[in-house]
């Protein structure tokens, strides 16, 4: 792979979120030269969009090492390391800081949107001389179309842009496109921005991760807050109940508190539940959304919709490199087995790195969420490990390349008993949204009983940072 040693020509990193700036500070680290595309106006801009949310993990688990070293070096700084950050305070604190220290500045392109990346005078067919060639990229600028090229390319355009349909068998149900306007895809800000959308509106959430559980419960506080918000809650399956997560025995100690909530939630009677409904039209009627099942099952009179169907990559910009994906999950073939949601969780997912993620392509990687395709067990914390990697392989330092470590928490949402289930419930969804810090404690009295506490129904968790233990729990 000469074109990979040869420094003449920067790294091309696509993706200026957390994964692709950690990637850019492990490339300066390793003297290469970081060239950073992003298509939004500004730094993580998919965490921008969802900053009122509250992570699960903690600031030790957010960070790169890395870039932490090179923003002590300027005087950055650290946040304390059991605190829980909102999305919008990573993007403040931490990749701000980073994206504007110079030796990430300087090669830093944003609104930069790649379209497309190929070799010099290569198109997928062509073998001979292939290696030798620079890499391609091509980006929709504010200025039109420009190409840049790249010795190497590390992919991390993530996912979150490219959301999943409601449908069943990944198809828009029908009706979906009509009704986008009453659709929201992710995480909307129900408590803030987008509180008068809400507000005593019958909202119906699809989806059974943790993104949905996070929307419910603002949703509930809306409720309490704005008579006549009503909630409507859909999933696919029957397991609902691995969303109530690992409560106390959960090492991120958030997450348990957001399932245990879930759960009162579902126990009040304020939640409607229907399980095993697989949305296949929604059909605009003059008292509101009428959302139908494959099975003719239907649910009438919904005014909004939340979709947190969860994400897929997009697979168009490489079209003309040779990549090969799993079949299912969109994944590199070796990455695949160890990330099967049907088979694991995120307390599951073995450490990997370069060889995993390597395509046909020598010196194309894709890294981050995109390197997991549609599973959605991925841990921001497993991307810092991928990148880490990849660049030690680039640099040719095979020891370090091959050396993939990860330090992450013992999850009991993902792989251990829950705190109230006789048996073992494994959850694919891990690293998601935390409730806030006001109401992450607040269970209702009955799920206290149950726990045998008294007061507001906080539970005991030794685990949780004092900073992230609401007023209700002091």
């Amino acid at each position: 792979m000469n074109n990979i040693l040869n420094k003449t020509l920067p790294v091309a990193v696509l993706g200026a979120g957390p994964v692709g700036l950690a990637a850019a500070a492990h490339l300066v680290a390793r003297g290469f030269t970081p060239l950073i595309l992003e298509g939004g106006a500004q730094v993580a801009s998919n965490l921008e969009s969802y900053r009122h949310v509250r992570l699960f993990s903690p600031w030790q688990y957010n960070v790169d090492k890395a870039a932490r070293g090179l923003l002590l070096e300027a005087g950055w700084q650290a946040p304390e390391p059991e605190a829980l950050p909102t999305a919008g305070e990573i993007v403040e604190h931490y990749l701000k800081p980073l994206a504007a220290l110079p030796a990430l500045a300087t090669g830093l392109r944003l609104g930069h949107r790649v379209v497309a990346v190929t070799r010099v005078g290569f198109d997928k067919v062509k073998t001979r001389g292939r290696e030798d060639a620079p890499f391609v990229i091509r980006a929709a600028t504010p200025e039109g179309e420009r190409e840049y090229l790249a010795s190497a390319v590390i992919d991390a355009t993530g996912t979150w842009s490219q959301p999943n349909p409601l449908g069943v068998g990944g198809l828009p149900a029908q009706g979906e496109s009509a009704l986008r306007d009453r659709i929201a895809y992710g995480m909307p800000d129900v408590l803030g921005a987008e509180r008068q959308r809400y507000a005593g509106r019958r909202v119906l959430v699809a989806g059974a991760g943790h993104s949905a559980a996070g929307s419910l419960l603002a949703l509930a506080t809306l409720a309490e807050q704005a008579p006549g918000t009503r909630l409507v809650w859909v999933i696919r399956g029957r397991q609902s109940a691995k969303l109530f997560g690992g409560g106390e025995a959960d090492g991120l100690a958030a997450r348990g508190l957001l399932g245990m909530r879930l759960k009162a939630l579902k126990q009040s009677g304020r939640l409607e539940l229907h399980e095993e409904f697989r949305i296949a039209s929604l059909t605009a009627t003059a008292s509101g959304i009428t959302v139908s099942g494959d099975t003719g099952a239907t649910i009438e009179g919904v005014d909004e919709i939340i979709a947190a169907t969860g994400a897929r990559p997009n697979l168009d910009i490489t079209r003309e490199l040779r990549v090969r994906h799993d079949p299912w999950l969109e994944s590199t073939d070796l990455l695949a087995p160890l990330i099967d949601p049907n088979e694991h969780s995120c307390g599951t997912v073995r450490p990997h790195g370069h060889r995993e993620l390597a395509h046909p392509e020598h010196g194309y990687y894709a890294v981050g969420a995109k390197s997991y395709g549609r599973a959605p067990n991925f841990l921001m914390a497993t991307g810092y490990e991928q990148v880490r990697s990849v660049v030690a392989a680039l640099a040719g330092d095979m020891l370090a390349a091959d050396d993939v470590q990860l330090e992450l928490p013992e999850t009991g949402v993902c792989s251990t008993r829950q705190a109230y289930d006789r048996e073992p419930v494994a959850s694919a969804c891990c690293g998601g949204p935390a409730p806030s810090q006001e109401t992450a404690c607040c269970v209702a009295d009955a799920e206290a009983k149950e726990q045998g506490k008294g007061g507001c129904g906080c539970p005991s968790l030794p685990n949780l940072a004092p900073s992230a233990r609401p007023a209700c729990c002091a």
